[in-house]
């Protein structure tokens, strides 16, 4: 038996078929239980690419129930906004009519001290003026969804390999600059669907340690009987644990943290306690997280309980 401390999920759209671009208040507080239940001490609720009155919307609904939250449950440590910032050529599975511009402005119309994580394309500052004031207002910029090779003012990268210039072995590009930038924060989903195995091994080899944060990117259909539901706008299919759209685009995962820890120690791929380390400790350094959860996990490292402190 081991114990541990809680986990912190960085990135997820939702799970247990809770969707956070469309729940109310109640699913999110009952996921936020269901998450503490599988090991989650802290979690950022993301909010993805949409119309911004619908951002706005999501943010206030996330903002109430975090005011309603007891101690005995995984809490919102705030909120991850994943575009509509960024670039349309990365987009994935964002919808392309709701990306926009990085004007400060437009982004004024959603601002909210919750929100503490805002992926974009940092090429489209072109006089790093959003990112400047991004960071005036202390909230972390994560590139993502981008062909950006500049890092400047930025403090991490949103699941590294995924929706960014690939590798090259003669180009720099987005992956390539993340992989080489020590100083810079990078998100991975070590799921061994977004990102193959040997990669991961690579990944866990170049980068340092406490640079990496494990995430799930989990979406609603994670830990759940559901095969297939709406999610950004499209139909996301569930393939015997992958989730597509119809186009066999990659989405988010059907896993959760505690499935990633799982995965990446039974293959050998790191240890267990690095994984612990990159799915909790890094991330509460990272932003200044207490934690409230003991983990107890099995000899297959598998949770078995959890207790809060």
């Amino acid at each position: 038996m081991k114990i541990t401390k809680g986990l912190i999920e960085q990135h997820i759209h939702g799970a247990f078929g809770i969707d956070f671009m469309t729940c109310d208040i109640d699913e999110l507080l009952y996921c936020a239980d269901l998450l503490a239940q599988n090991g989650v001490c802290a979690f950022f609720p993301t909010v993805m690419t949409d119309d911004l009155d619908v951002i706005k919307n999501r943010i206030e609904i996330i903002k109430e129930a975090q005011s309603l939250q007891n101690q005995k449950t995984a809490k919102i440590s705030g909120i991850h906004l994943e575009g509509p910032f960024i670039n349309p050529s990365e987009a994935g599975i964002h919808e392309k009519k709701f990306i926009l511009p990085l004007d400060i402005e437009l982004y004024k119309k959603i601002h909210d001290d919750i929100i503490k994580i805002v992926t974009i394309a940092p090429e489209l500052d072109m006089e790093g003026s959003f990112r400047k004031y991004l960071n005036e207002k202390g909230i972390k910029i994560s590139a993502g969804h981008t062909q950006t090779i500049d890092f400047n003012m930025v403090h991490q990268i949103t699941h590294l390999y995924n929706a960014m210039s690939r590798f090259h072995h003669r180009n720099i590009t987005t992956a390539v600059k993340a992989l080489v930038s020590d100083d810079i924060y990078t998100e991975i989903i070590a799921d061994s669907v977004h990102v193959s195995d040997d990669v991961l091994k690579i990944t866990f080899k170049q980068k340092p340690l406490n640079k990496i944060i494990l995430i799930s990117d989990a979406l609603p259909l994670a830990h759940s009987n559901i095969t297939e539901a709406v999610f950004a706008g499209q139909k996301i299919y569930n393939q015997n644990g992958n989730l597509i759209n119809k186009d066999g685009t990659i989405a988010g995962s059907s896993g959760l943290l505690c499935d990633i820890v799982k995965n990446l120690t039974d293959k050998r791929i790191i240890s267990f306690e690095s994984a612990l380390q990159c799915s909790a400790s890094n991330i509460a350094n990272y932003h200044g997280i207490p934690d409230n959860l003991e983990v107890y996990w099995d000899e297959y490292n598998k949770i078995q309980k959890v207790r809060f402190n």
